[in-house]
């Protein structure tokens, strides 16, 4: 109710209207959403006004701290308790007695309102995770060629818990990938090497697991091509974010904390805010180009790419196999020197020139420094 008043302003009687801002940030005019734009109030788009009911929602209590209806600790697996509380202990040392209960456990790590369980405890260690949210659910594909209207030679469904889906969808990526291998001058061991950097693979998972909004039924889905891994999360990101924010330094603003904290304690992802630009620097280090970051519709993907021509692509261009082994080396090395390209096929240093030359010419390799700096890298 406002509060009016009259007072004096200049010999002249005025009068005051006080109207106390709302606690309710939603506000409707005859029913519609308005935003202030400028001297104006045009009416709010129906996916913006969602979106906001959604950020309020998660300012109040996030969905992994809500109860979970109809839940009690007879659907939590004490197994999956104990072996999280002995990996936590000693990654992070954790500081929970081992010999706690299932339930001082979750009391402990705020899975616990009063005796009821939070919808977080189900989807760390629920036995049937799916019986209470069945939009938990997981996608991995993996297609011929370079987009989704590509054959697709293996579909899987994940389920169970969220730890569990984890390891599983790990698994597929790894069932679908390449490990590069090799003989390194001076080494007795083979050398080996994965297409992407399992470090910012298990980061990029352990966000989407954590971060999505579980509160749609969109899922996490995992899609492999020949030259890309796309990880599409359907997550909200805090207000004024964009997914550029992402590759910049930023602090940490989890949309489930307590997932956010589980996996930050069993080392599965960072705390800090530094997730995306380690999953930066870990592709740089990798000898590919940088992830991308993007919005699609309603989720958000990242997408981790080979950097250089595909293999499909590759094929076309009627290299010798000399100069697929170079390629094959810039792949597993991030780059090489003619130097390096004539120890590697034993050729003259003319021909290693020339056979180098070709594949710049036809945008397989690029050129990087200059004189007897100069490397032959992938093009990004």
């Amino acid at each position: 109710m406002p509060k009016i008043s009259i007072k004096k302003i200049d010999s002249k009687d005025v009068i005051v209207v006080d109207v106390k801002a709302s606690l309710d940030r939603l506000v409707l005019a005859y029913g519609r959403p308005h935003k202030r734009v400028g001297r104006s109030s045009p009416k709010m788009s129906k996916d913006e006004y969602e979106r906001l009911i959604l950020e309020k929602h998660r300012q109040s209590l996030p969905f992994d701290a809500e109860v979970c209806k109809g839940a009690s600790l007879s659907d939590i697996d004490s197994e999956k308790v104990m072996s999280f509380l002995s990996v936590a202990k000693e990654e992070r040392g954790l500081d929970i007695d081992a010999k706690s209960s299932v339930k001082d456990v979750l009391m402990r790590l705020n899975m616990l309102k009063g005796k009821k369980l939070t919808n977080a405890s189900i989807l760390l260690f629920g036995k049937k995770t799916r019986s209470f949210f069945t939009q938990s659910e997981s996608k991995c594909i993996r297609f011929k060629g370079l987009d989704v209207t590509g054959e697709m030679i293996d579909l899987k469904p994940i389920n169970g818990d969220i730890v569990s889906q984890l390891k599983d969808i790990e698994k597929f990526i790894y069932d679908h990938i390449f490990m590069r291998a090799w003989i390194e001058s001076g080494k007795m061991e083979r050398q080996e090497k994965w297409e992407y950097p399992p470090k910012a693979i298990r980061e990029a998972l352990a966000n989407a697991m954590a971060h999505r909004d579980y509160r749609t039924t969109s899922k996490v889905q995992v899609r492999i091509f020949e030259d890309r891994i796309e990880f599409w999360n359907p997550a909200i990101l805090p207000q004024g974010w964009t997914a550029e924010t992402l590759k910049k330094k930023h602090e940490s603003k989890p949309f489930n904390p307590l997932l956010a904290e589980s996996f930050f304690w069993i080392k599965y992802a960072e705390e800090v805010g530094t997730g995306t630009n380690k999953i930066i620097t870990w592709c740089r280090e990798w000898g590919l180009p940088d992830p991308d970051f993007e919005y699609a519709g309603s989720s958000l993907v990242v997408t981790f790419r080979k950097g250089g021509l595909s293999d499909q692509a590759l094929g076309q261009l009627e290299l010798t196999e000399r100069q697929m082994k170079a390629i094959q080396y810039v792949r597993e090395h991030g780059g090489i020197t003619r130097k390096e390209y004539v120890a590697l096929v034993r050729i003259s240093p003319r021909q290693a020139h020339l056979d180098l030359s070709v594949l710049v010419g036809k945008k397989a390799l690029s050129v990087v420094g200059e004189g007897r700096a100069v490397k032959y890298v992938l093009p990004k």
